[in-house]
């Protein structure tokens, strides 16, 4: 948005605050009207005041806290501004920084056509208080973007007492927005099709699976959160778990769309408490009710982290059973993930990545992909890179879905889990997961489920393994012998050991913690240390089956000891790069 744009739209904005609290006023005061001169003037005032200060508006504006704190302890010193292709171009600037237990994530904003960075071009550099001058230079853990308009630089963790930011190698540090923390964060926002405006929101604490009272919340939009006379403020509709449904403004849902109000940003305000930082800016890309027949029968939606070198099995063979698009949200990965997705969409393969940076929030994830899905998915299956749907029956997904939901009201299928152990190897399995691990527990496992997201209930409350769906659908358990997930939950360790990093589901305690260490989600017998237990290649091994692993080599073809499946392609090519990747992290 140009700086012309955004002010008219601002300007806009402001004179339906205006009119709307003269239309208070004046019910306050029992109908005295007040005279238009004043308010004439008063919008006169107001034109002259933004045309002069729009420049500074941004040192302006600043947020508040949902608790009494400063947004940042430091105030980062003059810098020097990068300059555009002519005076008239705004600047490259950092329009805010988000500080996670483990790394910075700054956001960088560009003038259209500027060329985007990458690592090469970037460091993170990390100020101390009232300093001029950095007291440390870091190479970027990775830089990300979906966007033209901006990108993501996710820095190193900054040491105790400094602050994070970023410098052009070529020109110099940039222009600095605010800081936030991440536990208290609006960090995404949608208007629904039904112009209701969805922000999702860390910090709330709110119980797992349970409606909250709406009463005790409150919508803002703004600019800046700390003048409330400049705020638009709404009724919360419904909130449970990270998820917030808002009444839109009509100022919002009415303003010219010529200025794509992008610059506005939507919080919650918890009654008798304060507002929430945001960083959530309200996203129209929700159309209304699509006419028709769907697009794709059957969808499937991700969270990855680190996983790249496992997607091309996972997609094949999915694809092969009836699997037509792939949403995959990308969970702060630093491995080859780009080049593994941009190859399967070159093959054809309908499969797109979205960047979603927020550290435990599997729950908000799935129900923002359920959304994004909802056009042109009629069922939509929530399942990791490590599950695979198997159809012991021989039936494809579409003769599956079209015989268990022949009951218009049945919205959701839910199907068990087994889950298979690290069968004897210590290497990762050359030809894939699925015909490399052969032995399981006996016992199935809590199920997924495969849902269809217009009978998802507005709240979309969701506990990963099922969403809460409308009144009047239900659900249907799937006989095993149709349909069964494969679960390569216990791989060998080299694998394995990943998922002591960070757990991404909300209300599931990261392995090193000592807390619920006895849930269904931890491993048995390892604690909370990655220590590989010498027994570890011949653990979780109750039952032989190979029934995924002969339908795999039936369907791709060729002997059993000499077939190079598709998936195998390349695939040295993406280990090394794997490799170089994390090698590049230690160092």
């Amino acid at each position: 948005m140009t700086g012309k744009t955004s002010f008219l739209y601002r300007f806009w904005v402001v004179l339906q605050i205006v009119g709307s609290s003269a239309m208070k006023d004046r019910r306050k005061r029992g109908g005295v009207v007040v005279p238009w001169n004043r308010i004439v003037a008063c919008i006169l005032f107001l034109v002259f005041f933004w045309g002069f200060s729009f420049s500074t508006i941004r040192l302006f504006f600043r947020e508040t806290t949902f608790r009494p704190r400063l947004v940042s302890s430091w105030r980062t010193p003059p810098m020097k501004v990068i300059s555009g292709e002519s005076p008239g171009i705004p600047s490259i600037s950092i329009r805010e920084t988000v500080v996670f237990p483990d790394q910075a994530l700054i956001f960088l904003t560009y003038p259209p056509s500027t060329p985007l960075f990458t690592k090469d071009d970037i460091d993170c550099v990390y100020f101390g208080p009232n300093s001029s001058e950095p007291e440390l230079k870091l190479s970027p853990v990775s830089i990300d973007g979906e966007y033209l308009d901006h990108q993501i630089v996710r820095c190193p963790l900054q040491p105790r007492g400094l602050a994070a930011s970023v410098a052009l190698k070529s020109n110099g540090h940039l222009p600095s927005g605010p800081t936030h923390h991440w536990d208290t964060l609006a960090y995404e926002a949608m208007i629904d099709r039904d112009n209701t405006t969805i922000v999702f929101v860390k910090g709330l604490n709110l119980r797992s699976g349970r409606v909250s009272n709406p009463s005790r919340f409150e919508c803002v939009y703004g600019w800046d959160f700390r003048k409330p006379k400049f705020l638009l403020r709404s009724d919360v509709i419904s909130i449970a778990q990270e998820i917030v449904r808002c009444k839109t403004p009509l100022s919002i849902l009415n303003g010219p769309q010529k200025f794509q109000n992008s610059s506005i940003k939507v919080s919650v305000r918890v009654i008798g408490r304060g507002i929430l930082h945001s960083i959530a800016r309200p996203d129209r890309r929700l159309r209304p009710d699509p006419p028709g027949r769907k697009q794709h029968e059957m969808c499937i939606c991700t969270m990855v982290r680190n996983q790249a070198r496992f997607l091309r099995e996972w997609v094949m063979y999915h694809a092969r059973i009836g699997v037509e698009r792939w949403f995959i949200y990308d969970n702060n990965s630093y491995d080859d993930i780009d080049n593994i997705i941009e190859s399967l969409d070159i093959a054809n393969f309908n499969i797109t990545r979205h960047v979603w940076p927020w550290i435990k929030t599997q729950e908000a994830g799935f129900a923002h992909c359920a959304l994004r899905a909802r056009d042109s998915c009629e069922w939509v299956g929530f399942i990791d890179v490590d599950e695979f749907l198997h159809l012991p029956s021989g039936l494809s997904m579409h003769d599956i879905l079209w015989n268990q939901s022949r009951p218009s009201k049945v919205a959701e299928l839910r199907t068990s889990c087994y889950s298979f152990g690290p069968s004897g190897l210590k290497w990762v399995p050359a030809k894939g997961v699925t015909v490399g691990y052969t032995c399981r527990v006996s016992a199935p496992e809590r199920h997924k489920s495969i849902v269809r997201p217009e009978a998802l209930n507005s709240t979309l409350i969701n506990l990963v393994h099922h969403f809460h769906l409308r009144d009047g659908f239900k659900y249907e358990n799937m006989d095993r012998n149709m349909m069964v997930i494969n679960h390569y939950k216990y791989q060998v360790w080299d694998v394995f050991k990943e998922k002591f990093y960070r757990r991404v589901a909300t209300y599931v305690a990261d392995w090193q913690e000592e807390e619920n260490v006895g849930s269904k989600d931890r491993t048995p017998g390892l604690g909370t240390r990655a220590v590989e237990p010498p027994d570890w290649p011949t653990r979780f091994c109750e039952v032989t089956d190979t029934g995924l692993r002969d339908r795999v080599l039936e369907m791709f073809g060729g002997d059993r000891q000499t077939q190079v499946l598709p998936w195998q392609e390349h695939q040295d090519e993406q280990e090394d790069r794997f490799l170089g990747e994390q090698r590049k992290k230690i160092l």
